[in-house]
């Protein structure tokens, strides 16, 4: 995974905790398969990490571009051949 200037870029730093994840999924659903976003956080985003492995199997890539101490930036795939329906719930349907 490479980064580009085209690709979507959300700076959870900047966004109130409660609001970040639901910003992430919001992108990610809008992601076409094939492209990728980058989230740049203050912390490490594991948690992230698993909600996505847990909820979206095989749908999207993970991979850390920057890891600490005080920036992590990581840039996440939409998968080609995900599986599942095309609005990113997560279902077979």
């Amino acid at each position: 995974m490479s980064e580009t200037l085209d690709k979507p870029l959300i700076d959870v730093r900047t966004i109130p905790p409660r609001e970040r994840h639901p910003r992430i999924f919001g992108m990610l659903g809008a992601l076409m398969p094939g492209k990728s976003m980058l989230i740049t956080s203050d912390h490490d985003p594991r948690p992230l990490h698993y909600q996505l492995e847990t909820n979206f199997p095989g749908q999207f890539g993970w991979d850390y571009l920057e890891q600490g101490p005080e920036v992590w930036r990581v840039e996440i795939d939409r998968l080609e051949d995900g599986g599942g329906c095309d609005c990113c719930c997560g279902s077979e349907h």
